[in-house]
């Protein structure tokens, strides 16, 4: 399975096993290349060899890449043309989302056999406050110990852990970990372990305002934590400059919140060739709409607002939404909506990008729905969730909308959003 460290390259045994993680209880959890080691472990004979996953048309994007394919320079989000030139050789593999849903939620089972403060911020990724933990599994660099050999055994794959005082560094520590490691921050050594750091490691710093602080002549997380506050409020804005400044000194005072409440769920897909065709585009809508309806089953969530998305070949973006009077879990009711604000929009361009989005999301169990009075007593609801069950069984392809079966449109690279 890799490497198992418990040193972060380097060797710097200040952030060994056996430094102090007795103020230390957060511990940031991340997959190792998470789609692409899923893949590589539903086909064995991938094993070594560099696996991307993403979009595979000329407009996809990868969404994955092993470390072997990482070795060339791959990353996530570079086009898929990009990688291509990059590592030749690579196995490129389409996303199956169904599958790293299922890996991801036998992952997050493994933490809250752990602890009840599991926070996660995407599939493949959580904070756990193990601070309740320790009388029974003892200290937090053995709790994240634990983790790391339960996930092997049990679901073959590896991750790294960050273990800190606080969020912000303890997602650092996993990242210096990475791939396969461990790294422990006492909380004595947060700012030896923060501030040789480029400041593009702060929360928050993206490409264009780590060039203004490099302009400034700050180019590392030291740097920015004595720089004087007015010259950050006149680069970056009052905000921002006190976010950072907070952040360069360690100081992050969130705590791990395991209510993770899902904004939006939504799809969209990406066109290998831009498209104009009516019929191509409902039958994307209507695609698109049914992946929404099945992730917002899985999560038990309903919704009262239908977006729709529309990029044109120029690059211009659209969006248009509008709220039901109930809220929904149904894909046809979602495609109905969409379709009705894709018509409605009237785009004379070609196509570039469609994607459908459920906002306003509320738990199903707990959300009343007021039926229309001339309602059948089973509808598309009823079905749709019996479709959802002989998926589970047979696979998705098995089950369908008639209008879907056609297979004869090679122009289409999907990009599917996240829940």
């Amino acid at each position: 399975m890799g490497r198992s460290q418990s040193v972060p390259r380097g060797g710097d045994p200040r952030f060994g096993p056996d430094a102090d993680d007795s103020a230390s209880p957060i511990l940031h959890v991340d997959m190792d290349a998470f789609f692409a080691s899923v893949e590589v472990r539903r086909r064995p004979e991938l094993r070594g060899r560099p696996v991307i996953v993403g979009g595979i048309g000329p407009r996809g994007v990868v969404s994955s890449a092993s470390y072997e394919a990482r070795v060339y320079g791959v990353r996530s989000a570079m086009p898929t043309m990009r990688a291509r030139a990059l590592c030749p050789g690579a196995v490129f593999l389409p996303p199956d989302f169904g599958q790293y849903t299922a890996a991801s939620r036998a992952v997050m089972k493994i933490f809250r056999d752990v602890t009840p403060l599991v926070e996660p911020l995407s599939l493949d990724e959580a904070f756990l406050d193990v601070a309740g933990a320790r009388r029974l599994l003892g200290r937090p660099v053995e709790i994240a110990r634990l983790i790391r050999r339960r996930i092997v055994e049990q679901e073959g794959l590896t991750c790294s852990v960050g273990v800190a005082p606080t969020k912000f560094v303890a997602k650092l520590g996993s990242t210096r970990a990475k791939p396969d490691g461990l790294l422990v921050v006492p909380a004595t050594q947060v700012l030896d372990f923060l501030h040789p750091l480029p400041v593009a490691a702060l929360w928050g710093v993206g490409e264009r305002a780590a060039e203004k602080l490099r302009r400034l002549g700050l180019a590392t997380v030291r740097d920015v934590a004595h720089a004087p506050l007015t010259m950050l409020r006149h680069a970056l804005g009052e905000a921002a400059a006190t976010h950072l400044h907070e952040l360069s000194w360690g100081r992050d005072p969130r705590q791990v919140s395991p209510e993770h409440v899902e904004k939006s769920i939504g799809a969209e897909v990406t066109f290998d060739t831009d498209v104009s065709d009516r019929a191509v585009l409902r039958r994307a809508l209507l695609a698109l709409s049914d992946k929404v309806g099945v992730r917002m089953r899985r999560a038990g969530q309903v919704g009262r607002t239908v977006s729709v998305k529309v990029r044109l070949a120029d690059f211009r973006t659209v969006n248009r939404s509008r709220t039901l009077a109930n809220p929904t879990d149904v894909a046809r009711e979602v495609f109905e909506t969409a379709w009705a604000l894709f018509v409605a929009l009237d785009p004379a361009e070609s196509i570039r990008l469609v994607g459908v989005r459920l906002e306003g999301l509320s738990d199903a169990d707990s959300t009343p729905h007021q039926p229309a009075l001339d309602a059948p007593a089973h509808g598309w609801r009823e079905a749709e969730a019996a479709a959802d069950a002989v998926a589970a069984r047979f696979g998705r392809s098995v089950v369908r909308p008639a209008s879907l079966l056609r297979t004869d449109d090679p122009r289409r690279t999907e990009n599917q959003a996240r829940p």
